[in-house]
């Protein structure tokens, strides 16, 4: 009788294996087409073009030019921030504490704080954060370097062991990028960054939430321009001459990933935005299906009845 049930459970157990076996072959495939679709964007490119994505269920990546540095524009912002946030963790701030709008403070391509009365409007540290996540308001940006110090957001990515991604300037300082201290980072850092900010490795749980909340506030950027309205993306993109960027967390249900493309020496940037476009849209078919389906492949939408 033993016997019997020990051979049942081995059965069982080996039917398990090649059930996974083969969910796990048929994802791959999926992979493989995905990576087929990225050479065939990077091969029509006029540029040069990085790319890495996580599946944040089950660890897998797909990386493209991931250690090659690139111009981050905007995107950076990202890395602002999460130190913002860790300071107000730490106790050194409180994203409530008040900021008086100077006009010495102001720059370019500040839709909002350029609006504002200076000496007057009074705004929280959060919402000058939200003007940096919504509408990358760039005045918005540098007050909050300046009061988080430069040298601290290095020192969070050099916590995390991200030595090539580099706060070097504050926003619109033409003189230093004309210097060559440019914003940086690659594509596989900037992963690296937002996987340890999703897994709780650099905020607590409730700074966790309201970090990716602000970060989700929808904007005109690339990554979810194609994508449904529904769906949170917490992602910030970057533009400069010759330049763009996104990078951010897709939190789709039950298969969250993330999603960092960057380009650079670029004809048109018409055709990075494209680019970057084509790719959000051809990963989350992947991902959609992965998160609906059975580990046979068979996917059910909610307006489907069974057959």
């Amino acid at each position: 009788m033993r016997w019997i049930i020990v051979s049942l459970m081995l059965l069982s157990t080996a039917s398990a294996q090649t059930s996974s076996d083969t969910a796990t072959v048929k994802q791959q495939i999926l992979w493989q087409k995905l990576e087929a679709s990225i050479a065939e964007v990077d091969h029509n490119l006029d540029g040069v073009m990085g790319v890495a994505i996580e599946d944040l269920t089950s660890g897998q990546k797909y990386q493209l030019r991931e250690n090659e540095v690139f111009p981050q524009a905007s995107s950076i912002k990202i890395a602002v921030l999460a130190e913002l946030y860790r300071q107000a963790q730490q106790g050194k701030l409180k994203l409530t504490d008040l900021y008086v709008v100077k006009s010495v403070d102001l720059v370019g391509d500040s839709p909002i704080m350029n609006g504002l009365t200076p000496g007057v409007t009074q705004v929280t540290l959060r919402d000058l954060a939200t003007m940096l996540a919504a509408v990358s308001d760039n005045s918005a940006a540098n007050i909050l370097i300046d009061r988080l110090g430069m040298e601290n957001v290095n020192s969070l990515l050099d916590s995390l062991g991200l030595t090539h991604t580099r706060l070097r300037r504050k926003m619109m300082d033409l003189k230093a990028a004309g210097e060559g201290r440019e914003n940086i980072s690659t594509p596989g850092e900037m992963m690296t960054l937002l996987d340890a900010i999703y897994r709780g490795k650099v905020l607590n749980k409730s700074l966790t939430d309201d970090f990716f909340k602000l970060l989700s506030t929808k904007k005109n950027s690339w990554i979810p321009r194609d994508l449904p309205e529904n769906l949170k993306i917490a992602d910030k993109d970057g533009e400069l001459e010759g330049v763009r960027n996104d990078s951010g967390v897709i939190f789709l249900e039950n298969r969250p990933y993330i999603l960092c493309v960057m380009t650079t020496y670029l004809r048109r940037e018409r055709d990075g935005e494209e680019a970057i476009s084509k790719i959000s849209v051809d990963t989350f078919h992947m991902f959609d299906r992965l998160a609906r389906a059975s580990e046979y492949g068979r996917v059910i939408s909610p307006s489907n009845s069974s057959k």
